[in-house]
């Protein structure tokens, strides 16, 4: 008995462990169960919200606050057009009302406003006016900008279309080689000032600051251990350029700057205009510094030496004086456009296209008889010391001897119809 006793009650045990394991593996697999769809529901929400905020929720961008500031114009529309006198345009565009006019009309083409457009567009006047006001002050663009009631950004794109427009379109009226005539004219005004004949320009170059790519610093380095591009040009008795070259970086000698310009590939299109001197057939020439090759159409001093004979001292002092031109010109240019001489924000593969809109502004005012003040000139030579040009640095090739040939007549000419002058240099 007690044996079925002790079976029954196993049995029973059994039993009751083996319903409790059921229910507890049941209880498991409802959880496992609800776990997964939980997840699942979880996954889909998520991808759902992912899908609404990427395609269907606003983008978290800064809030507008206004689509244009309020910005015064009241310098330029009352003070400038209405009240400026002459010496005022004079003295912040660097040229009177009737010549900024006249310029104005220059540039219709290439700067005017676009005739659609979605706020009222800046006139032509305040766009030459504001290109203007950089290139004769070289002022921040922040600061033009408040001057005149409008973003830096826009003084920025004026400037560059400008001075684009200048270069493509403009500059080929205002800097141009002279023709027959002109360049006789030109020689007889050398002659009666300096005594030398057949003078139609000088040469001469000068440093302009640059702001210099990182790679390639060192290329820009001139020999005064400053950053610059070299600005080589020709200029006639009125202090007009009619040929520059402003692309060749401040490492570069004058003598490869010559030779790397359109003047030196194109010199036999020179007016010839040839004239009988001592005998030699003598044509039209450019006159030079030490830095350059003696040519047929380019001629230089006699190098110094105790062997210098007093014709040919007198020769280079009259070829000093007459190169006096070329100092002034660059005085005046300077004078004018200080952004020449101040290190400026423009990009270096820019600042090209800025020299050579200063040089056609330059001829322009000439043409146009703007004076130059001495307020300007006394600016420009203090800013210059700071940044001061490099010496010259004579050519060491040798000289062609029909240019030697012709150098000796001009000596013998001079000899012969001017009075023997003792250099003071």
């Amino acid at each position: 008995m007690d044996n079925v006793a002790n079976l029954s009650i196993a049995y029973f045990l059994s039993a009751l462990l083996f319903v409790q394991m059921r229910c507890t593996l049941s209880v498991l697999l409802i959880l496992l169960r609800e776990g997964r769809r939980h997840r699942r529901m979880l996954m889909e929400c998520s991808s759902a919200a992912t899908a609404v905020m990427l395609h269907f929720a606003p983008r978290t961008s800064r809030y507008r606050e206004c689509w244009m500031r309020v910005r015064s114009k009241d310098w330029w529309e009352r003070v400038v057009l209405k009240e400026f006198t002459d010496a005022e345009w004079r003295e912040h565009f660097r040229m009177s009302r009737r010549s900024f006019d006249k310029l104005c009309g220059l540039m219709e083409q290439t700067l005017s406003p676009q005739d659609v457009t979605v706020r009222a567009p800046i006139p032509l006047q305040m766009r030459v006016a504001i290109a203007l006001f950089k290139l004769s002050n070289c002022a921040e663009y922040r600061v033009i900008a408040n001057q005149f009631g409008v973003h830096k950004s826009t003084v920025k794109k004026f400037v560059y279309s400008f001075c684009k427009g200048m270069v493509s379109s403009v500059i080929h009226s205002l800097i141009q080689a002279p023709a027959a005539e002109e360049a006789r004219a030109i020689a007889r005004r050398f002659e009666q000032k300096f005594s030398i004949p057949q003078i139609v320009g000088c040469i001469d170059s000068t440093h302009i600051p640059v702001l210099p790519p990182r790679d390639g610093y060192k290329d820009f380095m001139n020999r005064n251990g400053w950053p610059s591009y070299v600005l080589q040009a020709v200029v006639d008795d009125t202090y007009r350029f009619w040929n520059i070259n402003c692309k060749m970086p401040g490492c570069a000698h004058d003598a490869s700057v010559l030779r790397q310009s359109v003047l030196f590939d194109q010199a036999q299109l020179l007016p010839k205009e040839p004239r009988e001197l001592s005998g030699v057939s003598v044509n039209l020439f450019i006159l030079g510094n030490q830095a350059y090759p003696l040519l047929d159409w380019l001629m230089k001093s006699y190098a110094d030496s105790p062997h210098v004979t007093p014709q040919q001292e007198s020769f280079n002092d009259c070829l000093r004086s007459a190169r006096t031109t070329m100092e002034i010109a660059f005085s005046r240019l300077k004078s004018r456009w200080k952004v020449l001489i101040k290190k400026s924000d423009f990009h270096y593969t820019f600042t090209p296209s800025v020299i050579a809109t200063c040089c056609a502004l330059h001829n322009f005012c000439e043409n146009e008889k703007e004076m130059v003040s001495p307020s300007w000139t006394e600016e420009a030579a203090a800013l210059e010391h700071g940044l001061p040009q490099p010496g010259v640095r004579s050519y060491s090739g040798s000289d062609s001897s029909d240019g030697q040939k012709i150098r000796l007549a001009l000596t013998d000419y001079l000899q012969a119809n001017a009075p023997l002058r003792k250099s003071v240099f």
